[in-house]
């Protein structure tokens, strides 16, 4: 088994930033992808980000060149840098990591506030 935390979520202003950081533990072998999704009131959940186990990112359009993520292997550590940040990126966030398995975080909620 696997098991993620969260941390960093928060009310912000609109233009702020936050980080987000998801700490993989247990019985992990391999990681492969370690990503981001976000679920907003009355919305299905949807990627945000993704980061493959070479460094490899695939970012979503809505937040291009707002959002990085980024990986420590030797931590089993995702993050998510999420820069000017606006009204519509209000959402519980969710840390994904894939092994052989998928595993998911808790969730921890942003608000972005105008």
């Amino acid at each position: 088994q696997v098991q993620l935390a969260e941390s960093g979520g928060g009310l912000v202003q609109a233009g702020g930033s936050l980080r987000l950081s998801c700490v993989a533990s247990g019985s992990i072998f391999r990681i492969n992808s370690m990503g981001w999704y976000r679920q907003a009131p009355g919305k299905q959940r949807e990627l945000v980000a993704v980061i493959t186990s070479s460094g490899i990112t695939n970012v979503v359009d809505s937040v291009k060149g707002r959002f990085t993520i980024s990986r420590d292997n030797a931590k089993n550590t995702v993050y998510l840098q999420m820069n000017s940040l606006k009204l519509e990126d209000t959402a519980v966030y969710y840390c994904n990591v894939v092994t052989a398995y998928s595993y998911w975080g808790r969730g921890t909620l942003v608000t972005v506030s105008g």
